[in-house]
C-alpha cells in the first residue's frame, strides 16, 4: 500500500502535469484510504522538500490515519472553524464523560454563569424546622457547618425548642433513574436528589484497632453512615449512598442535626421526610451558595463528578419546565438547546454525565460543542498547552478540548476511541506534534 507521503506527492505531481479527471481519481483513491478530503490538503503542505519537519509531521498524520478505526473518530479545527483534519466525523459514537461539556453549556444557557443554588429553612406552627433543597451539588460538610452557624446567630432560633427536623426533597422527584448507573457502592454511581450532602457519599477508613472512623476531618462519622459501612463489608474508601428508604435525604438530615446540635440548636423530635407549606410555614433563613455556577462547572470538569453533572442537568430542566425536576425534563432542555442553539441533530442523550453507553454523538457535533464552550475553556483541566475533558468507560476512551500551538493559536480537537485497546496517548502525541507546527 502506498504511504500517505507518496500519495500526497503524487497528488502534487498530478496537479501540475495531469488532467483534472486524473487528479480526482487520485483524490478519490486517497479518500478511500485516509478519510475526509481535508486530511489530504492538511498533509499536502508538508510534501515540500524544504519543510524542516516534513518527516515527523507526515509520521504524525500516518499515525492518526492508522490508529483511527471504523469505530473511532478524530476532528481538528482552527479557531476560525476551518476543519484541517477529520476522520469518521459524522458517525455517532459513545462520548463518555466528554458529554459533561454539553451539560455545562446547557446549565450556562438556562441558569446563567452567576447562578447560585439555594437551600431554604422554615419553621411551622408546631415548631418543626423544615429544610427544603433545590439540588445544590456542593452542599458539603463545611457548608452545612456554615449554615448552622448562621442559624445559631438568630437568638429566636437558638431559643426555640425544635420538635422534628423535616426534610423537603420534593423539588426533584424521588428515586431518579440515571441510565448507566447501577446500585453499586462506587461513588460514580451515587444517586441524585434535591436535598443531598457530600455528593451522596461517605468517606471512611479503619484504625489499627479495627474501629471505623471518618477519613475526612470536616465530616463526622454518623451512626446512620456506620450502619451503611458495615453493610458494605469494606474497611476503607468512599461509598455511595442509596435511594432505598430515603437514605440519601435522611443522611443529609442527620448531618444537619449534628452541626445544629454543635451550635446548641437542639432537635428533640425525629428526623423525617415532609413538605414545606409556603402559605403557612415561616421562612427563617435562605442559604445562597458561595459558589457561582461557573465555579461549580470548574469543579465538575476537573473532577468529572457524575453526581454533579446530573444534579445540574436536572436543575436546568426544573428551571425550564418547572418542578419537580426529572431526568426527562433535563434531557428535553438539553436536546432543545442542542437543536436550536448549536444546530446539532442526529445524536442521542439519555443522561448528562456520560456514564451511559446509550449516549451517542458524532465528532462533528462535539466540535460544535467545544466551539460554543471556548469562552470558558480555562475551566477545563490544563496541561502542556492543552485544555481538555477526557472520558473513560470500559473499552472507550475520549478526549476533547483545545491545543495551543507554539504561536499561541488555539486549535479545537475531538478524539473518540470506541475500539478497545487504542492508545489515546499515541494519538494525542501525534496531534500535538502536528498542531505545534501549524
Amino acid at each position: 500500500m502506498l504511504s500517505a507521503y507518496s500519495l500526497f506527492a503524487r497528488v502534487k505531481t498530478f496537479q501540475t502535469s495531469a488532467s483534472l479527471s486524473s487528479v480526482w481519481i487520485v483524490l478519490f483513491f486517497c479518500f478511500l484510504h485516509f478519510g475526509q478530503p481535508e486530511n489530504l490538503w492538511a498533509g499536502n503542505q508538508y510534501t515540500q522538500n524544504n519543510h524542516p519537519t516534513k518527516r515527523s509531521i507526515i509520521k504524525a498524520l500516518q499515525t492518526l490515519q492508522h490508529d483511527i478505526g471504523s469505530n473511532d473518530a478524530v476532528l481538528v479545527a482552527n479557531r476560525q472553524g476551518r476543519i484541517i483534519f477529520s476522520k469518521n466525523a459524522e458517525k455517532p459514537l459513545i462520548p463518555a464523560s466528554t458529554l459533561k461539556i454539553l451539560t455545562s453549556l446547557v446549565a450556562l444557557h438556562y441558569l446563567g454563569p452567576d447562578y447560585r443554588f439555594t437551600t431554604e429553612f422554615y419553621m411551622d406552627a408546631k415548631a418543626n424546622l423544615k429544610i427544603k433543597g433545590y439540588g445544590d451539588p456542593l452542599l458539603i460538610s463545611e457548608v452545612v457547618a456554615e449554615i448552622s452557624e448562621s442559624l445559631s446567630a438568630d437568638p429566636s432560633i437558638k431559643a426555640q425548642r425544635i420538635n422534628d427536623l423535616v426534610l423537603d426533597d420534593s423539588y426533584f422527584i424521588r428515586k431518579i433513574v440515571v441510565p448507566g448507573k447501577t446500585k453499586s457502592l462506587e461513588p460514580y454511581d451515587a444517586p441524585n436528589g434535591a436535598l443531598c450532602v457530600n455528593f451522596n457519599t461517605v468517606y471512611f477508613k479503619q484504625r489499627k484497632d479495627g474501629s471505623i472512623i471518618s477519613a475526612e476531618p470536616q465530616t463526622p462519622l454518623l451512626p446512620i453512615a456506620l450502619k451503611m459501612i458495615k453493610l458494605s463489608g469494606l474497611d476503607k474508601g468512599r461509598i455511595a449512598l442509596a435511594h432505598d428508604e430515603n437514605e440519601i435525604t435522611l443522611y443529609a438530615g442527620h448531618l444537619f442535626q449534628y452541626f445544629l446540635n454543635k451550635k446548641e440548636i437542639k432537635i428533640k423530635g425525629r428526623i423525617r421526610i415532609g413538605k414545606v407549606r409556603k402559605d403557612k410555614d415561616k421562612l427563617i433563613y435562605r442559604h445562597t451558595s458561595r459558589f457561582t455556577l461557573t465555579q461549580i462547572l470548574s469543579k465538575l470538569l476537573v473532577h468529572s463528578n457524575n453526581f454533579m453533572a446530573n444534579q445540574i442537568l436536572i436543575a436546568a430542566g426544573a428551571k425550564v419546565y418547572g418542578p419537580p425536576g426529572t431526568m426527562d425534563k433535563g434531557i428535553l432542555a438539553a436536546s432543545t438547546y442542542a437543536n436550536n442553539v448549536l444546530n446539532i441533530d442526529n445524536f442521542r442523550l439519555v443522561e448528562g454525565s456520560g456514564i451511559s453507553r446509550r449516549n451517542r454523538i458524532s465528532a462533528k457535533n462535539l466540535a460544535k460543542i467545544i466551539k460554543e464552550f471556548e469562552p470558558y475553556y480555562n475551566l477545563m483541566r490544563h496541561s502542556k498547552g492543552e485544555y481538555y475533558k477526557s472520558g473513560t468507560l470500559k473499552g472507550i476512551k475520549t478526549r476533547i478540548g483545545y491545543i495551543e500551538n507554539t504561536k499561541g493559536e488555539l486549535y479545537r480537537f475531538v478524539v473518540i476511541l470506541n475500539s478497545p485497546g487504542k492508545s489515546m496517548q499515541t494519538i494525542m502525541a501525534a496531534l500535538h506534534l502536528w498542531i505545534d507546527d501549524c
